[in-house]
């Protein structure tokens, strides 16, 4: 019998112990629960997926070449006067008198002095000049044959120049050759590039970039997505500011944008920044993209403190009082 209530005991004591802990753990839950529960939703980014001009581009290097460039082989005994290499002239301007005849700019352009290879055979008494037409360039650039069915005359090219690479210049597709190199497996362009303040020098190389295929699509920020392997996500907020995991397919990328081919609508709106606030069907307090943040509340703090010190004072401005009149009443009975 003693055994036996032992044991009984013994169950009792553990399924109270454990009544407690399950008790307790449900108090606890339901207290942060509460808790947490009374939390303002964050405070996110949000944007409204509208259309941009989206385009493809086809990067690549060019050298500049003059527009016009005329050359003259001078013998060394027929110059009069010294010729003045590096300076502009107009058309009709007189290049190198000679004894016989002068030499006269068919164009606007500036004298040059050409330098020859080894393979050039030129007698030390000979010179050659060059008059070149630079305020307009080519250049000449083979884009891959992959690429010969979307590049057509008229194209817009953005150009930069390494000796002013904060200036993007203007140019447009000029030309193209009539059949694929069968060497390079590609096709040959001419681009063409108003220069009239003579910026870049013929013979610089320059940065060249083809756009094409210009396009208005959707376009959200990348801040704005979540890869995960081969997926793309975003959080997509209703009317009643809940986010929803929702799948899209992009396209390209341009000036901090991605293409959405499927997925959004136009109008539709996004968290645009602060991923890692949001949670699936979590409720946020929508930003507008580009709006101010309110002010910092530390003026606000400091009001507040400095009427919490002002209340603190009045609490004890009695004390002050009975001191006063107690200081007041030995003045009088001193002057008694």
């Amino acid at each position: 019998m003693k055994r036996s209530t032992k044991i009984t005991s013994i169950i009792i004591i553990f399924f109270l112990i454990t009544a407690t802990v399950i008790v307790g753990r449900t108090m606890i839950g339901n207290h942060f629960k509460k808790k947490f529960s009374k939390r303002p939703p964050p405070g996110i980014i949000v944007k409204v997926v509208e259309e941009r001009l989206f385009q493809n581009i086809i990067e690549t290097f060019g050298t500049a070449i003059p527009a016009q460039i005329k050359s003259y082989n001078i013998e060394k005994y027929e110059i009069l006067e010294p010729i003045k290499f590096n300076s502009k002239v107009k058309a009709g301007d007189v290049i190198a008198k000679l004894k016989n005849r002068n030499i006269v700019a068919p164009f606007n352009g500036v004298i040059g002095k050409r330098d020859f290879s080894d393979d050039i055979k030129v007698s030390k008494s000979s010179l050659v000049i060059n008059l070149e037409d630079a305020s307009s360039l080519f250049i000449d650039v083979d884009i891959p044959e992959v690429f010969s069915t979307y590049v057509r005359k008229g194209l817009g090219v953005d150009i930069k120049f390494s000796g002013n690479k904060e200036k993007n210049y203007k140019g447009v597709v000029d030309s193209l050759a009539s059949r694929i190199d069968t060497n390079k497996r590609s096709l040959a362009v001419r681009i063409k590039l108003k220069n009239p303040n003579l910026e870049i020098l013929p013979g610089a190389l320059l940065e060249v970039t083809i756009k094409y295929n210009e396009r208005n699509s959707l376009g959200i920020p990348d801040t704005s997505v979540i890869l995960e392997g081969n997926k793309v996500y975003i959080y997509k907020v209703n009317k009643e500011n809940i986010t929803k995991r929702t799948e899209i397919k992009i396209g390209s990328r341009s000036k901090g944008f991605l293409e959405v081919k499927s997925g959004l609508n136009n109008g539709d709106t996004i968290v645009a920044e602060g991923l890692k606030k949001v949670r699936p069907n979590g409720k946020i307090r929508p930003i507008k993209d580009g709006a101010k943040k309110s002010k910092s509340s530390w003026g606000g703090k400091n009001k507040s403190k400095k009427n919490n010190s002002e209340t603190k004072k009045s609490k004890f401005d009695w004390i002050k009082n009975i001191f006063k009149k107690s200081d007041s009443k030995k003045k009088e009975e001193k002057n008694k």
